[in-house]
């Protein structure tokens, strides 16, 4: 039997070397303890009980033989896992502590009692097997964890079941695929002071995002109650994300992201007795924040502090004491997933088909599946599952890990971008839609059915099995180019997918469409609710401004977090943001956008662009644009923010727009702020001299550019032979303006569809000399060597477009 001293051991006095004596989880605990006291991360008190103490239990007990031949009973077909599980767990559960070790737990107990001063404190028993938490495997929910254990009965009992989770099925079957002897395999206990989060909160952490492998972001979810909801994927959680790199200046809040989920339940503590108790969160707490800014950033630090420590991205656990209101991480673990892929190789995938779409939720991945989807209510129900089939379910927890093997894709009701279904897919790599709240009835059994991840962060259950392709990359082995190759982005949800191009920055981040797919609503509508007759509208604006005590403030917040969010995937690298382009057709579609828009006969040239900012029909609403930009400059820290006018049809429309920026705190000059104009209206290209006074760049629009030069509404399918930005005329004008920016000493680059679709009008503009070429992500890769040939072959043998 192993010595007293070899029991038990203080979390203080472990570190991640010792993983062998106490496993994973608790030596981490000892090493954020001991490793992280001077970035002043707080960890619950606590103690180990070791991995001599569980082989000690083995052999008191004479399980070693017994258990190793009703493993090998199941290795050799003689025994179902089932049957295997339940022997092996019984033998370990009929087992007694051997005195010595009863006695050192105890007495780490009462010791622990005596330091936070109660006689019999609640404590949390955690499982921490010796092979968890591996660089090349994650062990994450195979073995238990006991929440609200009071009393030195409960506490030996708890550790017993641990044990016994050891041999769970799950369990077993992971050390098979692993091929990992199941005796090798020692556990040891943690026992911690339980955070009273059943009265705060608590979720998970992660120092990049786990969906794109993205590196200068802290990912945190967040629920009410215990962390074990968030862990599960029992409920759908808060999102929030904070651009790391700006951390170290504590004057700006760089969170990027904040997403409210519907938190629908909680695992509060059991108001009488031991153990836990699941209840409905109130209608307050699903609206409210779990988290606010500031809480957020400290997470946030203490997160990148564990990064910097342990030299790799890592998956973190917190929680909040409600009755304190202090927060505490309780666990951190090597990030299995991201950390073992290439950050070079980029894998993009198309679906090459559309189908109805059946269900929405997060998208776990960027990858595409289909198959029969196989709907289960209950993980004794696996047995009818079929190999590739897609699983749709309510939620996963580790039972469900041997059908999950087997799925091509996972579909689940609840649960968040941390949830066990997200975890286990990533590790898998199964691509996964989660949180997609009625998707286990919107879905039918053995109906084809495609999951697409392939679009940003929402991810698709299509009808159908529709096709799709992949294209990889080692965008490593791209060459560089002389001109500057940028992005368009549009949708922050998706900008991080793009983040392993060498791209320049982005070249064009449209206002209009951040509005329509994150916001939704029409600017005015915000302003001025009371003037939105519609019941229907009405309601919605309700709902999506929820939390916010002004509408108004929805706009602003929203709009500021999705610029910063494009802006943060090339930081510090330039991110061109054109203000808001919508048409009074497409205004007039937004939520309550009907009260604030007059039908025009031709949209594409009427109220637009410039000519709405300053007008009294837009101008609040205007302001409120000018706001989340100020908002994403100078509170969230992203100066890399370049502002750009669209469609300004003379100076005296630029004079009056640079005006009423400066009037709403977006000065010209004022902190580094750089205005640049679109160029893609005639005016633009024979005024140029004019323009480039009040501008610091412009940027061609080739669309509109073809449309006002050709006479062709670009919009018109009767005409769409005739609308091409290689005619002669187009291109005369495009080499005027590129000819008239440089002779007034400004930047000029270009961000219409043209250089996308055609590779000979890239050609055209490399010889041209352009500063930049802004293309849509997809296109990047193939345009890229276009580009660098044009380079090379420019000064010798170039021909203009006929």
């Amino acid at each position: 039997m192993p010595a007293p001293s070899e029991l038990v051991l203080a979390f203080d006095s472990v570190s991640i070397a010792d993983v062998p004596l106490v496993g994973g989880k608790n030596a981490s605990l000892g090493e954020l303890i001991r490793g992280l006291r001077d970035a002043k991360v707080a960890v619950p008190d606590g103690f180990a009980v070791t991995a001599a103490a569980y082989r000690g239990f083995l052999d008191a007990n004479g399980l070693r033989a017994p258990l190793g031949a009703a493993l090998s009973a199941y290795r050799e077909g003689r025994e179902s896992l089932a049957e295997t599980g339940r022997r092996a767990r019984g033998l370990v559960l009929a087992g007694a502590f051997p005195t010595p070790t009863a006695d050192a737990v105890l007495g780490a107990y009462r010791a622990l009692a005596r330091r936070i001063g109660h006689d019999l404190p609640a404590v949390a028993v955690r499982s921490s097997a010796t092979a968890e938490d591996l660089p090349e495997a994650s062990f994450a929910g195979q073995q238990e964890t006991f929440l609200n254990v009071v009393g030195e009965r409960e506490l030996l009992d708890a550790c017993r079941r641990c044990y016994a989770s050891l041999f769970t099925d799950r369990a077993i079957v992971y050390r098979e695929l692993r091929g990992i002897d199941h005796l090798d395999v020692a556990l040891s206990v943690g026992i911690q002071q339980m955070v009273r989060s059943d009265v705060g909160g608590s979720g998970v952490i992660f120092s990049l995002d786990p969906e794109s492998g993205f590196p200068r972001v802290v990912v945190i979810s967040a629920a009410w109650g215990l962390g074990e909801t968030v862990v599960q994927g029992s409920v759908n959680p808060d999102k929030y994300e904070v651009f790391s790199p700006l951390l170290s200046d504590s004057s700006l809040r760089p969170i990027i992201g904040s997403a409210i989920g519907q938190k629908e339940r909680k695992l509060i503590l059991a108001p009488q007795g031991v153990g836990t108790l699941l209840v409905e969160t109130s209608p307050a707490e699903r609206e409210a924040r779990v988290l606010d800014d500031d809480e957020i950033l400290q997470l946030a630090r203490w997160a990148v502090a564990v990064q910097d420590h342990y030299g790799r991205p890592m998956d973190m656990e917190w929680a909040k004491d409600g009755t304190t209101g202090e927060l505490f991480m309780v666990q951190a673990r090597p990030e299995t997933v991201h950390s073992a892929r290439s950050q070079s190789v980029l894998r993009v995938h198309h679906l090459d088909g559309a189908g109805t779409v059946l269900a929405r939720g997060a998208a776990v991945g960027d990858g595409i599946a289909g198959g029969e989807a196989c709907v289960l209510s209950d993980v004794r129900d696996i047995k009818r599952f079929r190999d590739g089939s897609v699983l749709v379910t309510a939620m996963t927890d580790p039972d469900w890990v041997p059908v999950m093997k087997r799925a091509s894709a996972i579909v689940t009701d609840h649960g968040g971008p941390t949830s066990h279904a997200a975890i286990v897919s990533r590790e898998l790599g199964v691509p996964a839609v989660v949180g997609t709240v009625h998707g286990t009835s919107a879905i039918a059994d053995a109906a084809p059915v495609t999951v697409s991840c392939a679009e940003g962060a929402e991810g698709l259950v299509l009808d159908g099995r529709l096709p799709f392709h992949t294209e990889e990359v080692d965008v490593g082995e791209l060459p560089s180019t002389r001109t500057h190759l940028m992005v368009n982005l549009a949708d922050p949800s998706a900008a991080f997918r793009w983040w392993r191009l060498p791209a320049a920055g982005v070249g064009l981040a449209r206002m209009e469409f951040i509005i329509g797919s994150l916001i939704r609503v029409h600017p005015m509508a915000l302003v001025h609710p009371e003037r939105v007759a519609d019941v229907a509208d009405a309601q919605a604006i309700r709902e999506l401004a929820r939390g916010y005590a002004d509408p108004a403030d929805y706009f602003v917040d929203s709009l500021a977090r999705g610029i910063a969010k494009i802006a943060s995937t090339f930081h510090p690298a330039p991110t061109i943001v054109r203000l808001s382009d919508f048409k009074t057709n497409e205004y007039a579609h937004l939520v309550g956008g009907a009260a604030f828009e007059e039908h025009e006969e031709n949209p594409m040239l009427g109220f637009r662009g410039a000519s709405r900012y300053h007008d009294p029909r837009y101008r609040e609403g205007f302001a409120l644009e000018c706001r989340a930009l100020r908002k994403a400059r100078e509170e969230l820290g992203f100066r890399n923010i370049v502002v750009m006018v669209p469609f300004c049809r003379t100076p005296a429309e630029a004079d009056a727009v640079l005006a009423i920026m400066a009037e709403n705190g977006l000065a010209r000059g004022d902190n580094g702020l750089e205005v640049y104009v679109m160029c893609e209206i005639p005016s633009n290209v024979i005024l140029a001299e004019q323009f480039a006074a009040r501008f610091d760049g412009f940027s061609i629009g080739s669309n509109d550019l073809t449309q006002l030069v050709l006479g062709v509404d670009r919009d018109s399918e009767q005409l769409a032979l005739l609308f091409d930005e290689r005619d002669a005329a187009v291109t005369s004008m495009i080499a005027d303006a590129v000819a008239r920016a440089h002779a007034a000493g400004i930047r000029i680059g270009i961000c219409g569809q043209g250089p996308s679709d055609h590779p000979d009008f890239a050609e055209f503009l490399v010889a041209l000399g352009i500063d930049s070429i802004s293309l849509n992500p997809d296109t990047f890769v193939r345009t890229l060597p276009i580009v660098a040939d044009a380079e090379a072959r420019a000064s010798r043998d170039f021909r203009p477009l006929p």
